[in-house]
């Protein structure tokens, strides 16, 4: 080979890494988003408020950022899978909704970043060290402490005056279910009703604890928070109505899908909260110095036609109360 024509060969080399390292340094961003949600309407608009933050904060989907959804239906193994894909392409962050996901993505990678929205008590789920200072590669926003359970209680009694068993609804792979349990003992003493530990994790077992539930007279429900019972609030609000349950839920969707009151932080405020901590990562923050964040916003939510569907009367005070009266 001749010199000058050496010169050329070594001189594009030595160009090369500065060229590869600048287009890498252009290329989209890439978000993994892992929910056990079912793709419905209220997920969309979860995401598409989660997506207009990002937006809001210089992150257009096409442009200089690429979303990797995965949607798993309530289905468990399905997530796993959905969850390794996603480590799989190396994402920049994860972003997902609840302690089963987080679980199962903390499993699998101690590395990438992740934000998550609507974990109850991440602290005891060893997902962080504090809220402060979390540590690791993980942050996020709560959505409830357990003492929430005790304010579901109240309403309930307050809704249903008559009710003297009280089946507590929750997926038993929740890290989130003892603590809701243990507070929920504790009030069901103060108001003299006995609470029955319902947990569920398959749509066979919330049918069959829902008609061991409606087969002695006074029973009513609380559903928990948790991803496994959103994915299915169709069919839980549907046998709870259908037994003449009157309902606890924990979240608006299930009110606007027909549930008798929901009572808890708007999840859109959660998603958006999340985006703007995906924002913040992405621009070089680290989640370890991130704070957990906790809502500020608790929402009340009535459907009145099922409250008519199953003869209860509801008082001028509570209605007053609502923030939304659903007719």
């Amino acid at each position: 080979m001749r010199r000058r024509d050496f010169r050329k060969v070594s001189g594009a080399a030595a160009a090369w890494p500065a060229c590869a390292q600048a287009q890498q340094l252009h290329r989209p961003r890439l978000i993994g988003v892992l929910l056990l949600f079912a793709d419905d309407a209220s997920t969309r608009s979860y995401l598409a408020a989660f997506q207009q933050r990002l937006q809001e904060s210089g992150w257009t989907e096409g442009l200089n950022v690429r979303i990797e959804r995965r949607l798993a239906a309530g289905d468990t193994e399905r997530l796993r899978g959905y969850a390794t894909e996603l480590i799989s392409l190396r994402p920049d962050i994860i972003m997902c909704a609840g302690a089963i996901p987080l679980t199962v993505l903390r499993q699998q990678s101690r590395s990438i970043p992740i934000v998550f929205a609507a974990v109850t008590d991440p602290v005891a789920s060893g997902f962080v060290e504090s809220l402060a200072h979390p540590g690791g590669n993980i942050t996020g926003f709560t959505n409830f402490e357990y003492g929430m359970a005790q304010k579901w209680l109240q309403l309930l009694k307050e809704i249903a005056p008559s009710s003297r068993r009280v089946g507590l609804f929750q997926n038993p792979k929740n890290a989130d279910w003892p603590g809701y349990l243990s507070a929920a003992k504790v009030a069901a003493v103060s108001h003299g009703v006995e609470l029955v530990p319902s947990p569920v994790s398959s749509v066979a077992e919330i049918e069959q604890a829902m008609s061991t539930l409606a087969h002695e007279a006074k029973g009513s429900i609380i559903a928990l928070p948790d991803a496994f019972l959103i994915a299915n609030r169709d069919l839980f609000i549907e046998l709870a109505n259908r037994h003449q349950l009157p309902a606890i839920y924990p979240f608006r969707m299930f009110s606007s899908s027909g549930g008798l009151v929901s009572y808890g932080p708007a999840f859109a405020d959660l998603f958006r909260g999340a985006a703007s901590y995906v924002d913040r990562i992405l621009r070089g923050e680290r989640p370890a110095d991130l704070p957990v964040q906790a809502p500020t916003n608790l929402e009340l939510a009535i459907n009145l036609t099922t409250a008519k569907a199953l003869g209860l009367i509801l008082s001028p005070s509570l209605l007053a109360r609502a923030d939304e009266v659903i007719e």
